[in-house]
This record gives structure tokens, C-alpha cells and sequence, in this order.
């Protein structure tokens, strides 16, 4: 193919053969409608800037998500991955540079009498009077030097993907540090959730016990049958179980972040207000690039394609010849008093090579196919990456507004609830109401301030999947 565009949301992947290029396009006639704030000249704040113990403004939480940032056993493994990635840099920036070894020796050689360097030992001698030893001693020490000169890149390529590795490396802490302090925080809320919802059932119990009471005195002064001091009783039985369960929610959901923090199971410590004060301020919308600018993930796989792309180069070089320069020099004697004579003992050599494959490329052949297959797919990587960043995006953005929506109308049923329980006691003191009527709205009652409770816990979870989705701030 000579030359492909694909067009993704604002961003235009454009790619020739298998060189891709990343190039930004922030026109406004490109971005979704969903995306654009009502007022472009307004100043736009962006979630991924704001550090996250801004956006997550609680000292309980905060201490949380700092003791995971500091034990978490999948964040510290992670590290030593960006060492070995860096190591990796120092190891490809030293192939371009010369190399100079040290070192010595020393042998024994001995020769046979009847080949040649045997019969000229045997007629020469190796100092005036002294004919040769035998066996021969050979004592050297010096300094051995080569380069390769890098005239196609090669090396420095390497060298440069290397880089590009690096970095993509940290860009996948950083995606797991948000990822951490993402369910961090989304644990935490539904913790508070739980303890809300206790609190709640706590209430409804002693409304409940107070109602039981009134028909225990119905049932005594002959007013009321069993059947209601019963259904009474059972309602309250029903209720006060739900305690347990709740607070078997509430230990698996500490043991979770104890977990996440990296200690054994123990008592969480969190704020007992009213969790309505923990959902961040609205959330204002900007353009998409700058929203998913700061997206980790899509920062990593634009690195593995930059990488990719220096890769390709890289195999294509070794199918040229390489030129290397090699030397050496030192002192070398049959006996130690004499090793370090000059220039006697002194040995010295210069010389370079030019070599190519020319028989028998099929490794390099498929080294570069497989350098041209990893791009493609760093290209297909960064095409997925990139749309469902605008797909949990758009998502949650949506799912904020609706949820506030949904929260507002569900409030305003908990209120008409709440009264209808007072008017069905009033009613039912007075015979106007029957037990059941009593009944089914404490029911509904207590059903919709949990779904309340369910609500504010999802914006509060939105909340955090917004932070995740837009690469929240870290530092």
C-alpha cells in the first residue's frame, strides 16, 4: 500500500508501508458534540491535572491510597520491570561506543623436534650463547580495543527503541498507579456505602420496634388478631437479619483494601459523615485531546509504536555490512625480567574489517519480518487503546449526568416515602389504615433509601471511573 489514513475520533493515525506517524488534529469540526463544553472560552479544568488527593479530598482515604502506593506487592513488582527496562538503555547505549579489555597470560609451549619450528629452534638461539628454552614460557599482558562504527544507525537505534521501551515502561506504572488509587477509592466508597446502609437499617428497626410495640397493645386490648402482631414480628426478624449480612459486606470489603494496601485484615479506618461531601466537584469536559492527553496507557502504546518503528529500522541494517576497527597493544616475553623491556617486548596491531551476509540472510530475513509483524501490531495496539479511551470517556461522562438525574428524583421519592410512613402509623392508630398498608410502606420506605444509598454510591464510583478513564493525576 503507498499510503493509508485512519481516522479515530480527533487523533489521525497515518502510517506509510510500516512507518507509522502520530499526528494530532484538535479541530473543533472533528470532536463529538458530547465532548465540547457549552462554553469554549471558558476555562476548562481537567481531571488528569488535578493531583488526586485534590480530587479525592479525604485524609482517610488519602492515608489508604499512600500506604498502597508504598506496599502494594503488584506495584512493586512492576518497578523492578522499569529497572531492567533501564538497564536495557545502558546496555545498547555501550554496543556503539568502543570497547577496551585489559588482561594477561601466561603458558608453556613446547614444540616437536622434527617440524619445523622445532628445527629452527634446534639451529637458532634465542640470546647470544642461550638457545631456546624447553618448553617454551610465554608471558604477555596488555590491551585489547574494537569498535564497530555505527554507519547505518543501527546501534543507536537500538539504542533509541530501548528508550522507547523505557518510557513505555513508565507509562505502565503510572497506568497502575491509577488503577490502584482508582479501586482504592471505589473500595472505600463502598465501605461508606455499607456503614450508611446500616445506619439506615438501624432506624428502620427502631421505627419497626415502636410500631410492633402499638400493635402489642392492639393485640391486648382486644383491638388487633395475632395475625398482624405477627407479620409485625416476622417484618422485624427480617430486618434485623439483613444487620448480619451487611456487616459480612462490610469485613470482605476492609479485607479487599487491606489487601490492595498490603497488610493483614484489620479494621479500616474511614470518616462516619454523611459520604454525600465525597463526590468531587462537577466534572467540566474539554477537548478530547486535551482530556485524553494525559490517558497513561495511550502514552505507553504510542512509546511501543515509536519502539516498533526503530525496531524495523534496526533489522533492516543487518542485512548491510558492518565495519569494525580492532587493536591491540602490549608487552610479551619468554621471561618475566624482560616483559616490560622497550621496544624490545613491546607488541602492537591495527586493523578493520568490512563484512556482510551475503549466503544464507534466511535469519535476518525473518528477524525484519518479525520487526515489520510487531509494528503492525503496535499500530492495531494503539488504534484499540485509543478508541476505548473515547469509549470510557464518553461512557462516564454520560453516566455522571444521568446518575445525577436519577439520584435527584429518587430523593424526592425517599421524602415522599419517609412521610408516608408517619401518615400510615397516624392512619393505623386510628383504624383508618390496615396492618398490611403499614407494612408495605415501611417496606418501600426502607427499599428506596437503600436504592439512595446504591445511587450516591455509583456517582461516587463514576466519579472514580472518570479519574481512571482520564489518566487522573498521580503525582
Amino acid at each position: 500500500m503507498c499510503f493509508k489514513k485512519i481516522l479515530i475520533g480527533p487523533l489521525l493515525l497515518c502510517f506509510c508501508g510500516c512507518l507509522p506517524q502520530i499526528v494530532s488534529l484538535k479541530a473543533n469540526k472533528e470532536i463529538p458534540e458530547e465532548f465540547r463544553t457549552s462554553d469554549p472560552g471558558e476555562e476548562l479544568q481537567n481531571v488528569s491535572r488535578i493531583n488526586w488527593r485534590e480530587y479525592f479530598n479525604d485524609q482517610d482515604l488519602t492515608a489508604l491510597v499512600e500506604l498502597a502506593l508504598k506496599n502494594n506487592q503488584e506495584l512493586n513488582i512492576f518497578l523492578q520491570e522499569i529497572e531492567i527496562a533501564e538497564n536495557e538503555i545502558s546496555a545498547r547505549k555501550g554496543a556503539y561506543l568502543p570497547s577496551i579489555e585489559l588482561g594477561g597470560g601466561a603458558g608453556l609451549d613446547k614444540v616437536g623436534k622434527y617440524t619445523r619450528n622445532g628445527a629452527t629452534e634446534e639451529n637458532l638461539n634465542i640470546e647470544d650463547g642461550k638457545s631456546f628454552p624447553e618448553p617454551f614460557p610465554d608471558y604477555s599482558f596488555g590491551a585489547h580495543a574494537s569498535w564497530e562504527i555505527d554507519i547505518w544507525n543501527k546501534l543507536r537505534n537500538a539504542q533509541k527503541s530501548a528508550m522507547m521501551k523505557y518510557l513505555a515502561t513508565i507509562e505502565g506504572k503510572n497506568f497502575l498507579v491509577t488503577n490502584l488509587i482508582s479501586e482504592v477509592a471505589a473500595n472505600y466508597f463502598t465501605l461508606i456505602s455499607l456503614d450508611k446502609q446500616l445506619e439506615i437499617l438501624m432506624q428502620n428497626i427502631e421505627i419497626q420496634q415502636n410500631a410492633l410495640e402499638v400493635v402489642k397493645a392492639k393485640k391486648e386490648a382486644g383491638r388487633l388478631t395475632e395475625l398482624p402482631l405477627k407479620r409485625f414480628e416476622g417484618q422485624l426478624y427480617k430486618t434485623k437479619s439483613l444487620i448480619f449480612e451487611i456487616k459480612q459486606q462490610i469485613i470482605v470489603t476492609e479485607n479487599k483494601i487491606n489487601f490492595i494496601v498490603g497488610r493483614y485484615p484489620q479494621q479500616v479506618v474511614r470518616n462516619g459523615k454523611d459520604f454525600d461531601y465525597l463526590l468531587p466537584n462537577q466534572i467540566r469536559s474539554g477537548l478530547p485531546a486535551d482530556l485524553l492527553e494525559n490517558r497513561p496507557d495511550i502514552k505507553q502504546a504510542e512509546f511501543q509504536l515509536k519502539a516498533a518503528e526503530l525496531d524495523v529500522e534496526v533489522a533492516k541494517a543487518r542485512f548491510y555490512p558492518r565495519l569494525s576497527l580492532s587493536g591491540d597493544v602490549g608487552y610479551q616475553a619468554y621471561a618475566t625480567d624482560k616483559l616490560i623491556n622497550s621496544p624490545e617486548s613491546l607488541i602492537y596491531s591495527l586493523g578493520g574489517n568490512l563484512v556482510g551476509p551475503l549466503i544464507n540472510r534466511l535469519d535476518i530475513a525473518a528477524m525484519y519480518l518479525n520487526s515489520d509483524l510487531e509494528q503492525t501490531k503496535a499500530v492495531k495496539n494503539y488504534e484499540k487503546v485509543l478508541l476505548n479511551a473515547f469509549m470510557e470517556v464518553s461512557n462516564q461522562l454520560s453516566n455522571i449526568r444521568n446518575l445525577e438525574s436519577t439520584y435527584s428524583y429518587q430523593s424526592q421519592q425517599v421524602r415522599a416515602l419517609n412521610d408516608s410512613v408517619s401518615i400510615s402509623g397516624t392512619l393505623f392508630n386510628s383504624a383508618r389504615a390496615d396492618y398490611m398498608e403499614v407494612l408495605l410502606t415501611q417496606r418501600d420506605a426502607l427499599e428506596s433509601r437503600f436504592d439512595l444509598i446504591d445511587t450516591r454510591l455509583e456517582q461516587l464510583h463514576a466519579s472514580v471511573d472518570v479519574y481512571r478513564a482520564l489518566g487522573g493525576g498521580w503525582n
